[in-house]
């Protein structure tokens, strides 16, 4: 929680970007921003009645912290690009937008199909064209920009139209090329096919749709351009967008409070995960409790707890890694159950072992969702791991299992739903013990051991415990003072207690 510390971690994030498992597009962002957004009637307990502000400071307070729950997106999700926004197939805004396109390109025809040709739509498209393609151009691109401004003189182009000198079909190829020069790679072949394209009206609306995506690919271009610059300044803007808020809102670390309260009582008892019962050293038990906090976050009961303010706008991550550790660790679970049973007979076989692995998974995939029903789906596992072992003791010359000893295997499949299953105990232990490896683990080392029984989800495990050291590196660094305050006093509560 240091100064030193904090920068190290930044240089960290520098160097390493951030990362999630999603491709959200800017629907999504609207949605997560609506339902982790902090507002003063979520953070506001009920026993505390909430400071009294004026609609317009809601307002702005509300606006910043939007802004910052975008800017923290970009930053903290290196998979983030923006998509183009289409209406729903079906909907009055479809409607609308496809009968108003029908009417403006029929009314291009028309006017081109006239004698003499009239042209104050297709000028006007070339208008929209110039400026788009103007937009994509980077500052070093004054040639370019030249050009264009140029050839695309719609005063120029006007004067031709009145003296029926314009050649609409040598603007569209120089509007072509233009675009072949500073297009992203994946698009040069739909540039290309633009070529081949001789009727002016499905000329230009295939050069609108490349453009509309060319667009999207800049923007992409410059979200990316802008990530390590964005990240350097993201720290202190969300930390002073969130002092800003507490400021109006007092009570706004109560939740946080009480989730370090309730992890120091739970590290400085001595049980803390992997087993151990030691209680750390008092340098390192701000740390260890810190680094326990976000752990139990993997576990958080959403139905009885409210979610810790500083964490709001990942509680979506968060939710997401826990739903994913949740079906990994009945997968590993299974899959350890059919080895022990089965034993040497399929110890390394090839293939075997994903086989299984993906079996399960379908299976599974539903098992967060109401129409999951969990002792159906975990006897059917039962059924498909014995048909798998039949058909491979079979292959392989070994004796198959008997009647008992399937039955035998089912029953252990199927008591591996509940959670409080021995097996599956271990193997959520396990589990926790190697996600806490990475968090106190530096950001530039490798992944640390892995326990026995996880192998089969190795790489699940992996890319979850780099984009949890990630998301929390970040999050350290965003709220230090607050954290580093609440637990001073937590602490040293626990040692008055002790007195």
């Amino acid at each position: 929680m240091s100064k030193e510390s904090n920068e190290s971690s930044k240089e960290d994030l520098d160097k390493d970007g951030m990362e999630n498992s999603a491709q959200p597009s800017e629907e999504m962002i609207r949605k997560r921003m609506r339902r982790n957004t902090p507002s003063p009637h979520r953070l506001t307990p009920q026993s505390s009645p909430p400071k009294h502000v004026s609609v317009e400071e809601l307002m702005e307070t509300a606006k910043g912290v939007t802004n910052m729950a975008l800017a923290h997106e970009i930053v903290t999700n290196s998979s983030f690009e923006v998509k183009p926004f289409e209406p729903e197939e079906g909907s009055l805004e479809k409607w609308v937008k496809d009968i108003m396109h029908k009417a403006f390109w029929d009314c291009l025809e028309a006017q081109l199909n006239e004698n003499p040709p009239s042209y104050s739509h297709a000028i006007r498209l070339v208008g929209e064209i110039k400026e788009t393609l103007l937009s994509c151009l980077l500052p070093s691109h004054s040639r370019l920009r030249g050009q264009i401004e140029e050839v695309l003189d719609l005063s120029l182009i006007q004067q031709e139209a009145e003296n029926g000198a314009l050649d609409i079909s040598k603007v569209a190829q120089f509007i072509i090329d233009m675009m072949a020069t500073f297009c992203a790679p994946c698009r040069d072949e739909e540039v290309k096919r633009l070529r081949e394209i001789t009727d002016v009206v499905p000329l230009f609306k295939s050069i609108f749709a490349v453009l509309d995506k060319m667009k999207i690919d800049m923007a992409n271009f410059t979200v990316s351009s802008l990530r390590p610059h964005l990240l350097q300044q993201s720290v202190e803007y969300e930390r002073k967008k969130f002092q800003e808020f507490l400021e109006k809102q007092p009570n706004a670390l109560d939740f946080t409070k009480k989730w370090l309260q309730s992890t120091a009582d739970y590290v400085t008892s001595g049980q803390v995960e992997g087993g151990a019962t030691s209680t750390p050293n008092s340098a390192q038990l701000p740390l260890t409790v810190h680094n326990h906090a976000y752990l139990r976050l993997l576990k958080w009961d959403y139905d009885a707890e409210s979610f810790p303010e500083t964490v709001l706008m990942d509680q979506c991550r968060f939710q997401e890694m826990q739903l994913e550790l949740e079906q990994l660790a009945l997968v590993a679970s299974v899959l350890l159950i059919v080895y022990n049973s089965a034993g040497e007979a399929i110890s390394g076989l090839p293939g075997l072992m994903d086989q299984l692995k993906k079996t399960i998974k379908i299976l599974v995939a539903e098992m967060h969702t109401p129409s999951f029903k969990d002792d159906e789906a975990f006897a059917t596992i039962g059924e498909k791991m014995c048909l798998e072992l039949r058909e491979c003791l079979s292959q392989h010359g070994f004796s198959p299992f008997s009647t008992d000893r399937e039955s035998t295997l089912k029953g252990q499949i199927i008591a591996a739903k509940s959670a409080d299953n021995p097996i599956r105990k271990v193997i959520d232990s396990r589990i926790q013990t190697y996600l806490l490896g990475f968090l106190e683990s530096s950001i530039n080392k490798s992944a640390p051991v892995l326990p026995g029984g996880l192998g089969p989800i190795s790489k699940e495990l992996e890319e979850i415990g780099v984009k949890l050291r990630r998301l929390v590196t970040f999050n350290k660094l965003v709220y230090s003072p607050f954290y580093q305050k609440i637990l001073q006093e937590v602490l040293a509560q626990g040692e008055s207690a002790d007195v």
